[in-house]
C-alpha cells in the first residue's frame, strides 16, 4: 500500500483518476519449473497490466508472462478472470495478454509518450485501486541497455520509485497511458549517493507492432540475433557476468568474465554498442565472429545465434 501523502490527489488532475484506475488489473502467472526463465525470474510472478482494448487485451512488461502456463487477472472489483498470453516482445519489452472472462472495466487511453516533457507530473498506477496508485515525476529520457541483451534508445526514469513497478500503469498530464512500468534502477545524485527510480517503457513503442503481437503473436520484424550471454559495462569493457544454460554463447564456449572486445572485427565500446553491433549484423541464426579477452589472452569464438523467441 502506498502512504497517503504520496497518493495522487485527484481533485488536481484533469481527468478522472478513478476511471484510469478502474482499468489497471493485477497480473498474477504461473510458469513450469523447467522454463527456460524459471530459474531467473521465479515460477511464480505477480505484477500489473491495464486494460487497452475492448477485445479484453491487456497490456504488461513482457518478464511478468513470459513462458506462463497459468495467468489469472484480479481487478478492482475483485472480480477474477484467466487470461491467455498472446505475446512477449523481446524488443521492446512488452507483454500482451488475452483476459478468458469478462473484465467489465474501462479501457485506458493511450496517448503519446513523446509529448511528455522532463519534470511532467505523472501517475504510476499498480495492482488495483488508489492504495496502490503513487505521484511520480519524469526525471530523465536516455538509452537504457540492459544485461539481457535489450536496448531501449530512449527510456523513461521517474522518481519516486513505485515498490510495484512491474507492469504498472504510467499515466500522463491528460490522463493516457505513456509508459509500462519495467524496473527498478538506481540514479546517481552526485559522485556519492544514488536514488531508487523505475525505468519505464515509453508507449509510443507499442502502435507499430500492437496487431501483430495480438494476432500472431510476434512482430514481422525479423528476429534479432540472440546468444544467451548476460553482459555489464565496466572499467575493463563489456564483461560477461553469465551465460544462459545451453544457450548460443554457452554452446560455443563464452565464460563468465569473458571480456568482449570486437564484434565480426568491429571494436565494441559499451554494452549498447555490442547489442547495435550484434543485430546491425543478420537475423536470428546467423554466425556471430566474437573477440574476446581472456585471462590476459585474446580469443576468436564463432557463435550460431539464435532466436530468443
Amino acid at each position: 500500500m502506498i502512504p497517503r501523502l504520496m497518493q495522487p490527489d485527484a481533485s488536481a488532475l484533469q481527468f478522472d483518476l478513478d476511471r484510469r484506475l478502474a482499468s489497471v488489473v493485477r497480473i498474477h502467472s504461473r510458469i513450469p519449473s523447467d522454463a527456460f526463465s524459471a530459474s531467473a525470474l521465479g515460477t511464480e510472478r505477480e505484477g500489473s497490466g491495464v486494460l487497452v482494448s475492448e477485445r479484453g487485451i491487456v497490456l504488461t512488461i513482457g518478464y511478468l508472462i513470459n513462458e506462463a502456463d497459468e495467468i489469472w487477472l484480479t481487478t478492482s472489483t475483485g472480480r477474477v478472470v484467466p487470461g491467455h498470453a498472446l505475446a512477449t516482445d523481446f524488443a521492446t519489452g512488452f507483454g500482451i495478454v488475452q483476459a478468458l472472462g469478462q473484465i467489465d472495466r474501462p479501457v485506458m487511453p493511450i496517448g503519446r509518450s513523446a509529448d511528455v516533457g522532463i519534470g511532467a507530473e505523472l501517475v504510476v498506477a499498480a495492482g488495483t485501486g488508489l492504495d496502490h496508485a503513487m505521484r511520480s515525476r519524469l526525471i530523465g529520457k536516455r538509452e537504457f541497455a540492459g544485461y539481457w541483451e535489450y536496448l531501449l534508445d530512449e527510456a523513461f526514469f521517474t522518481m519516486p520509485a513505485h515498490p510495484a513497478w512491474g507492469g504498472s500503469a504510467v499515466i500522463g498530464p491528460q490522463g493516457d497511458l505513456v509508459g509500462i512500468g519495467s524496473l527498478l534502477v538506481q540514479v546517481g545524485n552526485d559522485e556519492s549517493s544514488t536514488e531508487d527510480s523505475n525505468m519505464i517503457v515509453p508507449i509510443d513503442l507499442l502502435a507499430p507492432i500492437f496487431e501483430d503481437l495480438v494476432k500472431k503473436g510476434r512482430t514481422e520484424t525479423p528476429a534479432r540475433p540472440w546468444l544467451g550471454i548476460f553482459s555489464s559495462d565496466s572499467p575493463n569493457g563489456v564483461t560477461v557476468v553469465n551465460v544462459a544454460d545451453g544457450g548460443p554463447g554457452d554452446l560455443g564456449g563464452v565464460r563468465d568474465d569473458d571480456i568482449i572486445l570486437a564484434v565480426d572485427d568491429v571494436p565494441v565500446g559499451d554494452l549498447a554498442d555490442f547489442y547495435r553491433q550484434l543485430w546491425a549484423g543478420g537475423e536470428a541464426g546467423m554466425t556471430v565472429d566474437l573477440t574476446i579477452l581472456r585471462d590476459d589472452k585474446r580469443h576468436r569464438i564463432k557463435l550460431r545465434s539464435a532466436d530468443r523467441n
